[in-house]
């Protein structure tokens, strides 16, 4: 199921929100995750061509 436009700038939105907070605080597992979940993200809104 594809998401909405909105419902993907959300998303990525949170993503990015959530590794900025990991990039101060957690080590680098965490940001690893957390970067690669934000790509992927950014990868579905290019895919769907929005």
């Amino acid at each position: 199921m594809m998401m909405s436009k909105e419902e993907l700038i959300q998303d990525i939105e949170e993503a990015r929100e959530r590794l900025n907070k990991s990039i101060e605080h957690d080590d680098e597992d965490i940001i690893y995750h957390r970067s690669v979940e934000l790509d992927k993200l950014i990868e579905q809104y290019i895919a769907a061509g929005y």
